[in-house]
Parts: C-alpha cells; structure tokens; sequence
C-alpha cells in the first residue's frame, strides 16, 4: 500500500509521475519554482562587504538569465534575517557604506603645551561695580520727598515773574529802538507813476557829452528813443550812437564832428568839476580824430533830475525799478543838493563834493560772474570831502553798503529802492528794511566836529595842488560854523535817475572782468569805443531787458520841515 500523500503536494507531483515525465516538463517546473527577479538588487555590483547572494554567476550577470547552460543546478537559498550568513542590502536602498578601514585622517602627534603653540590668554575685564543699592535709601537720600517751604516756592516763583519781565521790557526797548518814519510823520511831495507822457512839473532832462565828472562814455539826450514811457513806465535806453549819427561807426571814430541838439550845459561847460582824465572841455561838441584819439562819445542815453522842482531835507524816497542787463552799463538813483546845478554853483557848503551826494543805488549790468559785483548787487553810498574836486589829493569821504541775491539778478525783475533821512539817522535799504544797505541808527556831534567829519578817517594835512603848499584839513561842516551833526546831508537835496556807461571814474576797476580801456589813459573812451562789437554783443535786443525801467517815484517830506 502506497504512503498517503503530503497535502501541500498536487496529485500530478508523486514520486512514480516523476519517474515518467520527460526532461522538458521537469526543465519547465524547474523555472516556474525559481525565485523572482525581484527579489535581488538590480544592476548589481559586487565589491567586499556587499557579496553576491548568487554564487554561481557572475559580478556582471543579471539575477535570471533563462540561458543557463546547466539547468539542473538547484537554486541557492535565500538568506532570512535570522541567518548566521551575511545580510544583504534590501532592494533599491543604497548601497552598504564603505568600510571604515578605507581611509581615516592622519594621527598627528598631541599638541605639547608650550607658550609657542598655545593662545595668548584674553585679557580679563575688571568686573563692573555692583549698581545695587547696598542699604535702603534715607530720607536725606530722597529730597524730593523733603516737604519744601512755601517762601522758597514763592522766591522761585517771584524770580521767574521777574526775567519774564526783564525780557518783555529788553524786547520793547529794541522795538522803541528801530528808526522807523510813520505815515503821520510824512508829506507827500511827489509820486509819479508813469502815466501818459513825463510830467514836466516833476522832471528836467540833461542833454550832455561830457561826462559828468566820472569821464562817462555816453552822451545824454531827449531822443524818444532814449528816454520814453511805455506801458506805464519810465524807459531809459542805451543805443548805440553809430546808428544815429551820418557815416556811422566810421565816423564816430574818425573825422565825424557832432553837436548835441538841445544841450543843457550853460556857458559851455560841464555840470561838476572833475580830476578824470577823459574829459569832453565841450558838453555840447564832439569831434572824432585818429591822430589825436578822440572819438564821439560811442553811446546815447538818458539822465532825468528833479532840480529845482522837487527837492526834500529829510523825508522818504522809494523807487521801484528793473536794472538794465549788459557789459559796463551803470544804472543809478541818486540826489545832489539844491545848490548845485549845471551852472556849477555851490551848495550849501561848498562845490562838489563839500556839499555832499547821497547814492540811493547803483549798479553794475555786467552778468553776476564779473569779479567786482556785477548785475546780483546793488549798493548805496554817501559822498563827501573837505575840499573841492581837484583841488586836493583828498577829495572824498565814503561810507557805503550793498546787498547782494544768490539766485539771479537785480535785472530780472522789479525791486524797491528805498531811503530814510532824519537829522539823526539815515537809512538805505532793498525791498525791506531787513536787507539794509546803510543804516546809521544815531547821527551825533563831537565836541563842534560834525559825525561825518569824525567818521570820514580825513588825514591832519593835505597837499594844494596848485600851490603845492601842504593845508591843515578842517572840518568845514563844524557846529561852530553853524552847521548841525548831520552836515553837509541837512540841506535840500534833489533826485537824479540816470543810465550812464562805462567811465574813468573807478567805479569800473581796471583789469577786471575784460575791461579794455585803462582809467589813466587819455585814450580810454576810443579803447572803449575801438571794442564796440565785443560789449554791445552783451546787450539785449528787446528794450524790456536792456533798458533801466521805473515803474513808480514816490518822495515825501519830514512834515514841518
């Protein structure tokens, strides 16, 4: 009787089926029965520490390979983690690190602890001092709590009462302080405002070639095209005489001779006396020569006055004006007194300057870059001396002032030109009287001296220049004579508005800013005029830049004076 068969085995697996099946069918079980591809790694690479699960093939053979020449062979056992064997990775990890004997770092030798290898030690910081506190406060350590007096409290009070007072009234004197002329202190005595043709009642023109005493270029005219109003304003514009008189430039330079039609210089002469070494002997006559370098005056333009028809001694002048642009031309408001005149008689004092002249403003038209204050300054001036022009070295006591803008010019637009006159102080100002030009807060005499004398730094002895014999320097407005603190500006003094271009006068220093003509050569207004196409390239075309425009004149007088 057959043994029972095991339950696991099919029926077709017994030991007699085997012994009658072929070598396909058992080749055919053989293959079913091996294990699958997947439970080796794959690709494969053999090195130590990973070993080859299948020992009979080889490093670059793959886990099946149905072509084994020996099927017969029995498949290898697997290895179970509870084998004694090597354990293999697990499929698609990582492979097994490297041994640790493959490569370790060096043995150095140990470090000795000589002071050559071993840090510097840091240096140790003196702990800071404890802040806590080492007993409980006092009450000698707490005087805010200490219960105060009330009369020291009334004391601290008292004393504050007191600077604010102290300040209140410090603040009060300087305001009582500033010279100011109320609108009740004053008189109207002109305003012109430009309207229709110029008021004859307020202004007389001078028709001049001679220089006025500062060996001016120009010549003054009533032409309409030098002097004219326009749009409610007074023009003065400079033209260039070449385009006015017959053979132009040519004749202007050689063998031209002119006349001024309707001069006003009487008897021939000029209206101040001067030491300038370009002086036209005739005001009315110019006559152009190569060989001797003369030359008509190369420019024409305006000058206005109010003499003998409006004049102040102390009061308030403003004018509101746009200054001319344009190389070497002199644009100027100023007063003279009543007594001079083109007659050359004197004033009050003496001939010019003794009498005095106040410079309400003048300027420069040169553009800002010229090096001696060009067209961003204007500046006020008082004028006086002594002794007459000429006939001393010392003609000329000066005290002035400007004021300067940093962005553009004067020329760019309209600005107010202002002066305050009293006995005991004057004032010059722009716009406001915080831009001061001159301002002298107390005008006062020493002993009989007269302020202007004492402040005029007027050396003991001058030399006559036409004696040649040495004169003691006297103040010739002292008290004693009659005179007041304030002389020679204690007199009527009357306005003049003019243009003027260039001169030998220094208010245009030599050697600066391209100057071409020298103030000691008896050639200076032919050097000038020789550079025509160089200065007159700086003026404007259009008459609103070129000219000096007034928009208003306003002249009050001190009531009661």
């Amino acid at each position: 009787m057959a043994s029972p068969r095991p339950f696991f085995l099919p029926a077709s697996a017994s030991s007699d089926d085997h012994s009658s099946e072929d070598d396909s069918t058992q080749q055919r079980r053989r293959r079913s029965q091996l294990p699958p591809p997947s439970s080796f790694t794959f690709p494969f690479q053999a090195y130590p520490g990973n070993p080859d699960p299948l020992p009979y093939r080889t490093s670059i053979e793959p886990s099946f390979n149905p072509s084994y020449s020996n099927l017969n062979r029995s498949p290898p056992e697997i290895p179970r983690p509870s084998s004694t064997t090597t354990i293999f990775r697990s499929p698609f990890l990582s492979p097994a690190s490297r041994p640790s004997s493959f490569w370790s770092p060096p043995q150095l030798p140990p470090i000795s602890a000589t002071p050559s290898v071993v840090a510097l030690p840091l240096p140790q910081k003196k702990p800071l001092q404890s802040t806590r506190l080492k007993s409980k406060l006092t009450k000698e350590d707490k005087p805010w709590q200490t219960k105060r007096s009330k009369s020291s409290w009334w004391i601290t009070f008292i004393i504050m009462i007191l600077g604010l007072l102290g300040a209140g009234a410090l603040c009060y004197e300087g305001y009582k302080g500033v010279n100011i002329l109320t609108d009740s202190q004053l008189c109207l005595v002109m305003q012109d405002d430009f309207t229709g043709s110029l008021d004859s009642d307020n202004w007389s023109l001078d028709v001049e070639l001679g220089g006025f005493g500062n060996g001016e270029f120009e010549m003054t005219t009533d032409d309409p095209n030098n002097v004219y109003i326009s749009n409610g304003q007074l023009y003065i514009m400079p033209t260039l005489t070449s385009d006015s008189i017959p053979g132009g430039y040519p004749a202007v330079m050689d063998g031209g001779n002119y006349t001024l039609s309707g001069c006003t210089a009487q008897d021939g002469h000029n209206s101040t006396t001067t030491n300038s070494t370009t002086v036209n002997t005739d005001p009315c006559t110019a006559v152009s020569s190569a060989q001797s370098g003369t030359v008509i005056n190369p420019v024409m333009s305006g000058r206005l006055n109010t003499r003998n028809k409006k004049s102040i001694r102390y009061g308030r002048i403003e004018v509101r004006a746009k200054l001319p642009q344009g190389d070497w031309l002199w644009p100027a408001i100023w007063m003279l007194p009543q007594g001079n005149s083109t007659s050359n008689s004197s004033g009050v004092y003496g001939p010019w300057p003794v009498s005095g002249e106040i410079d309400l403003m003048e300027a420069r038209g040169n553009l800002p870059t010229y090096p001696a204050q060009g067209s961003n300054y204007v500046r006020s001036s008082l004028n006086y001396g002594p002794f007459a022009g000429g006939t001393t070295p010392v003609t000329d006591g000066n005290i002035y002032g400007w004021v300067s803008t940093k962005r553009g010019n004067f020329a760019t637009g309209f600005h107010v030109y202002a002066f305050e006159w009293t006995g005991q102080w004057m004032r010059f100002y722009t716009d406001n009287r915080l831009q001061a030009m001159i301002n002298l807060n107390k005008i006062s005499s020493k002993n009989s001296d007269s302020y202007f004398f004492n402040n005029g730094g007027f050396p003991g002895v001058a030399m006559n220049v036409s004696s040649g014999k040495e004169v003691v320097v006297e103040d010739p407005w002292s008290t004693a004579f009659g005179g007041s603190a304030a002389a020679p500006f204690d007199q009527e003094f009357y306005l003049v508005i003019d243009l003027a271009v260039g001169g030998t006068s220094g208010w245009f220093p030599d050697s600066v800013g391209g100057k071409m003509w020298y103030d000691g050569s008896a050639t200076a207004m032919r050097d000038f005029a020789a550079a025509q196409d160089t200065w007159s390239a700086t003026w404007p075309s259009s008459a609103d830049d070129r000219a000096f425009r007034i928009d208003y004149v306003k002249m009050w007088k001190l009531c009661g004076t």
